[in-house]
């Protein structure tokens, strides 16, 4: 099989707008509460910096603010944290607005907006499970090497329906041990599940698992260690487009969005992290969102991946048990009553 080389061209933007607010307002975005300052400790190493890739929409913003907040609450240096927002919001005032909400609840963070051209991936994405795991922007996570300055060497790229309940700088201290990803892996998981019949009947297909250095095993995509060089070095981005342009052109082989493309590229070869930094599944699955209970074992990341989310199982009055633990971070400003948030006294 040939894997196509598709020229990249993104379009990269440190977004700088005056009014950054009022844009928000005028696209009609939530209010956010400003959060708590939060302060690097005297240990704290001056030139240090942890990169976090997170993606930046309307849909997902309030979850996307959860997620940093969370980070930084626990985070031992948190002035170290530096976060990258992909955003494919069509127009500058647009992103603009996004980059506004970030300002009102994290006036000092260091972060930076950048455009996400979803042409690249719109002729490659085919429909799916859920609607919402077909949108371009959930596919922005395979282009960080070209979104990203050169300068950044290593990411953690993590979803925006999580909260870290823990030192973000222990998951980015892991040993790649020389990998391009790093992620928790569930080895009981049934990787052929995760593709069709097409793939598995293919006289090729199926051979690209035979030369892995160990057992495929599942990972979730939605937290991930990257090595930025590596992945460069051994072209990954166009070798997951390789694979999204056989399943549009060749033969329906996987139904699951973005996660078949990383099982068929790096299954094998990832660098296995503990569980505890990604207690997925709380979401519940793809189909009904039931309510989940964690995995067994201690959590530094709570992870509402499948449909059920908690903003929305809270807003509507039919939270699961769950979900109690992401309303802490949740920054909403709600019109009526005092606005108090709860870990500002911690």
């Amino acid at each position: 099989m040939s894997m196509p080389r598709t020229s990249v061209l993104l379009c990269f933007f440190a977004i700088v707008f005056s009014g950054d607010a009022a844009a928000a307002a005028a696209y009609e975005l939530p209010e956010f509460r400003e959060a708590p300052a939060f302060r690097n400790g005297r240990g704290c190493a001056p030139n240090a910096t942890i990169h976090i890739a997170m993606t930046l929409d309307a849909t997902y913003l309030r979850g996307s603010l959860a997620g940093v907040l969370s980070v930084l609450r626990h985070a031992s240096c948190p002035e170290s944290v530096a976060f990258h927002f992909a955003a494919a919001a069509a127009s500058p005032r647009r992103l603009g607005a996004l980059r506004g909400a970030v300002v009102s609840a994290f006036p000092s963070l260091r972060f930076s907006v950048h455009r996400f051209d979803a042409a690249l991936v719109r002729g490659k994405i085919s429909s799916s499970v859920r609607r919402a795991l077909d949108q371009p922007l959930n596919y922005a996570r395979i282009y960080l090497a070209d979104l990203l300055p050169r300068a950044v060497r290593r990411v953690i790229y993590l979803d925006s329906d999580l909260v870290v309940v823990d030192d973000v700088a222990r998951l980015w201290s892991i040993d790649l041990g020389g990998r391009v990803l790093g992620a928790p892996e569930y080895c009981h998981a049934n990787l052929s599940a995760y593709f069709t019949a097409a793939f598995w009947s293919h006289p090729s297909y199926p051979a690209v698992f035979a030369a892995r250095s160990r057992r495929p095993c599942y990972f979730n995509t939605g937290v991930m260690v990257i090595d930025l060089d590596r992945w460069r070095a051994g072209a990954c981005t166009r070798r997951l487009e390789g694979w999204m342009e056989v399943q549009k052109r060749e033969a329906r082989i996987y139904e699951l969005g973005s996660l078949p493309p990383f099982l068929l590229v790096f299954a094998g070869e990832v660098r296995g992290v503990e569980h505890r930094w990604n207690q997925h599944g709380l979401g519940g699955d793809n189909r009904e969102g039931l309510c989940r209970d964690l995995h067994p074992g201690p959590v530094s990341l709570l992870h509402w991946s499948g449909k059920g989310k908690p903003w929305l199982r809270l807003d509507a009055g039919r939270p699961c048990p769950l979900d109690a633990l992401w309303s802490p971070y949740d920054l909403l400003r709600r019109r009526t009553g005092r606005d108090h948030h709860p870990l500002a006294d911690d």
